[in-house]
């Protein structure tokens, strides 16, 4: 998938993003497929703040994945920022070609050109193939991570 570009997500994407979080298993139970104010502002918080970028992979003109990008300053290690990958998603008829493979490596490069520590994710406990996945990316499960859902 060499012909895959990566780019800062513009308001124009919001749509398909948003079609790419609920084309998922988890994201139909939670995610709608239509922008609204929620989307809309959550889109505007992500875009002005310079630690986080939603980032779109982009495929002949069509967008085929995509992923959040968040830096977070910290004390830990000597003050290290990490980088933090969230929401990855590939168009459900392209999964399996190694578009999730491209896009991780593409970020895991911008954390390291930046000066990051580490990078870390989460992934749902259900998602064995993505476990399997981002083990074989060389992720390592270190850590047990809980949540507080309101």
């Amino acid at each position: 998938m060499s012909d895959v570009t990566f780019r800062e997500a513009v308001r124009a994407d919001l749509p398909a993003v948003i079609a790419l979080l609920a084309d998922d298993v988890l994201g139909k139970a939670r995610d709608f497929t239509e922008v609204d104010d929620a989307y809309e502002k959550a889109f505007a918080d992500i875009t002005a703040d310079p630690r986080n970028h939603l980032i779109v992979a982009e495929q002949g003109g069509e967008l085929v994945g995509c992923m959040q990008l968040t830096y977070i300053p910290g004390l830990g290690r000597h003050g290290a920022e990490r980088s933090l990958i969230e929401s990855v998603r590939v168009r459900s008829d392209l999964r399996g070609r190694g578009l999730g493979r491209e896009m991780m490596t593409w970020a895991i490069d911008q954390a390291r050109q930046r000066g990051c520590a580490l990078v870390q994710l989460t992934t749902d406990k259900t998602r064995a193939d993505a476990h399997r996945f981002y083990r074989n990316l060389g992720f390592v499960a270190s850590h047990e991570g809980m949540k507080l859902a309101f």
